[in-house]
Parts: C-alpha cells; sequence; structure tokens
C-alpha cells in the first residue's frame, strides 16, 4: 500500500518551479509507486495565487502557472472530502490561519506524511499536547524516513 502524502505548497513550487533536487525522494517515492500525493480544492487555489506571484527570477506567465497546475492534477489525487472527520481526536491548531487546510486534508485523506517547509506547520510536529494522526515532516526528514524503513518494505513499496 503507497504512503499517503500531503505537500504544502512551498513543496509543491520546489517541485514544479525550482525543480529542487531536496525533494528528489519525494518524486523518486511517487514515481515508483511507493506514495502517492494528496490535494484538495483549497489547497489548489492556494497554489494558483502562489504561481501567479510576481518573482524576481521566475516570473511565470498565464501559460507556465497553467502547466504547472496540470503537472500538480496528474501528479495528485484529489480529495473531495469524503474522509471521516474525528471529532473525539481533534487536530492541533497551528498558529497560521492558512496553514490548518493542510493539516485538514492530510487528516481527511488519511496521509501518513505532511510534507513540509512551513515553520508553522513544523512547530506542529514538535508540540506534545495535541499530536497530529500523521507525521509532518520536512522534504529532508521524508527522504530519511524512507531511508530508515526496513529493506524489504522499502522494496515492496518500490
Amino acid at each position: 500500500m503507497p504512503l499517503r502524502l500531503v505537500l504544502d505548497t512551498n513543496v509543491w513550487l520546489d517541485w514544479l518551479v525550482f525543480h529542487d533536487p531536496g525533494i528528489a525522494a519525494i518524486k523518486s517515492a511517487v514515481a515508483s509507486g511507493c506514495a502517492e500525493i494528496f490535494i484538495d480544492a483549497a489547497c489548489v487555489q492556494e497554489l494558483a495565487q502562489v504561481l501567479a506571484y510576481p518573482r524576481k527570477k521566475t516570473m511565470l506567465d498565464d501559460g507556465a502557472q497553467a502547466a504547472c497546475l496540470a503537472e500538480c492534477r496528474r501528479l495528485a489525487r484529489t480529495d473531495e472530502g469524503g474522509g471521516t472527520k474525528d471529532e473525539n481526536n481533534p487536530l492541533p491548531t497551528c498558529r497560521d490561519p492558512n496553514d490548518q487546510k493542510f493539516l485538514e486534508l492530510a487528516r481527511d485523506c488519511g496521509a501518513d506524511y505532511l510534507v513540509t517547509r512551513d515553520r508553522a506547520l513544523l512547530d506542529l510536529a514538535r508540540r506534545k499536547a495535541r499530536p497530529a494522526p500523521f507525521r509532518i515532516v520536512t522534504p529532508q526528514q521524508f527522504a530519511e524516513a524512507l531511508d530508515a524503513k526496513p529493506a524489504s518494505i522499502a522494496n515492496a513499496e518500490r
């Protein structure tokens, strides 16, 4: 069974715009079928808004923005909110309310990992009071988690 991932907007940008080698483990896991990415309408909307931001070195025209969104939709499974919300085990609250949607998506799709570079989300990973029902990790931590798996499990997933 593939790992279920949610990527925050910055990790999507690393993949789609900046081609950051730091996310190679995520790309490899998805390409090999050992992981699948989930996204929902709210996260796609934020990605679209961020892709349209003016940047000094990587201003994206409308065509490039559309291509990035198409690639995102090709790579990710869309979660339509069909997951069950466990009100008895609520999510931690992120200090940045704009990031709460990533936590909700990860919960609702049954994610194993929320992969992020966002400090507010990563701070939640260190909190003990109300832990999330999934791991909140950086791309590097995700790569390390994949490397740490026993060979038999890693090979079965690949």
